[in-house]
């Protein structure tokens, strides 16, 4: 073969090899998915299906019916009645007619009173723009999307008596992070602690 066709396919595969490198540098980024196990696909979905339970019309048992069961859900958290009073602390301050029922039944129960404190998060990360700049820790750039929601339900004895629900319907986050000195830059980042 001669030399001269060895370089010009030596060259096409460089090129060829570059433009495959390039092209799919954005799916070398790494990407991250955080999402607590539940039935709720969406923040939505969350907000229908706790309306189906409602203070002082559904039992605690009722509530476990709809998927809320700490036994089976790692999203909840059983709280017992010192965290509540905890929670609840500036309705002792107010006066008892300006407090909602269920939390005033809660405070007069005592002991009888406990809830659930329900987290539930799907969210995705990933990393967008130029694969080298990234790599090189120049310029990275991590969109985080998803929604979560937070529910506290309060039983006095097995009957509901208060729900509360909140959250945050859509997350859409953009964070840039720009270092001038790229991989160079971790090097004044260096704690104090390990400089001796």
């Amino acid at each position: 073969m001669h030399p001269s066709q060895t370089v010009a396919r030596v060259a096409t595969l460089v090129a060829l090899g570059m433009s495959l490198l390039i092209g799919g540098c954005t799916s070398l980024l790494p990407s991250a998915r955080i999402e607590v196990v539940s039935d709720w696909d969406s923040y939505d979905d969350a907000v229908a299906s706790l309306s189906e339970i409602a203070p002082y019309a559904t039992t605690r048992q009722g509530v476990h019916a709809h998927g809320l069961d700490p036994g089976r859900s790692s999203a909840i958290t059983i709280l017992h009645f010192a965290d509540l009073l905890q929670r609840f602390a500036a309705a002792t301050l107010v006066k008892p007619e300006d407090v909602d029922p269920g939390i005033r039944d809660c405070l007069q129960a005592g002991q009888r009173c406990s809830g659930y404190a329900i987290a539930v998060e799907k969210l995705h990360r990933h990393r967008v723009g130029s694969f080298w700049l990234d790599s090189l820790n120049f310029r990275r750039e991590t969109v985080t999307t998803g929604w979560r929601v937070d529910v506290l339900l309060v039983f006095v004895d097995d009957v509901l008596v208060y729900k509360l629900v909140g959250g945050r319907p859509t997350i859409d986050e953009v964070e840039l992070r720009r270092n001038p000195l790229g991989p160079l830059q971790a090097w004044g980042e260096q704690p104090l602690g390990s400089i001796r």
